[in-house]
């Protein structure tokens, strides 16, 4: 997997953190930066850790399903893609707190980042190197929720539903992407 395509899922990944984000800077009266950075490691920390889990469980079965993880991908990234267009457009408002308690953070932490363990699985049966692209998805989520903070604070929730609107498709794209390379049509 090249550096674009990481960079692609990184930024796809990040999009829920980044919504969430947004909405965290709305709710809070006062926006520090040590504020917008512990709600970026919250997210970028499990965002880093969920794809290197996900990596794990997918060796495991590596061996037994070589021959349909293209379609494996493919089927993961583009149901992860689908609920994020869903969640976008739905009309349900999420209702937010400026909290930055532990349980808070962890819940919307592990939220924010389940895709990311379906796309560590993935990894298992890809040619990528975990810790690298683990890292760098964890350092891209960091800086968008930093930025979301931001934004959010500035700007209210008009962003949240386009952010998670685009990483839905791009993640539908690159599992098509995968699926096309794997038969051979790129």
């Amino acid at each position: 997997m090249n550096f674009l395509t990481i960079l692609t899922l990184a930024a796809g990944l990040s999009m829920d953190a980044f919504a969430v984000a947004i909405c965290k800077g709305l709710a809070m009266k006062e926006i520090t930066w040590k504020k917008a950075a512990i709600v970026g490691l919250w997210f970028g920390g499990f965002q880093a850790m969920m794809p290197m889990a996900g990596y794990l469980l997918g060796v495991q079965f590596k061996e037994s399903i070589t021959s349909i993880d293209h379609w494996i991908a493919f089927v993961l990234l583009g149901l992860i893609g689908i609920n994020m267009i869903k969640e976008a457009c739905s009309k349900e408002e999420d209702v937010q707190d400026g909290s930055l308690g532990l349980k808070e953070m962890l819940v919307l932490a592990v939220a924010t980042s389940i895709d990311a363990l379906a796309v560590g699985i993935t990894f298992a049966f890809l040619s990528v190197d975990i810790w690298g692209a683990a890292v760098f998805i964890g350092v891209v989520t960091f800086v968008f929720s930093i930025a979301g903070v931001k934004v959010g604070n500035a700007f209210g929730t008009k962003y949240k539903a386009k952010a998670e609107l685009a990483g839905g498709i791009i993640l539908i794209c690159l599992g098509f992407k995968i699926l096309l390379e794997h038969i051979g049509i790129l």
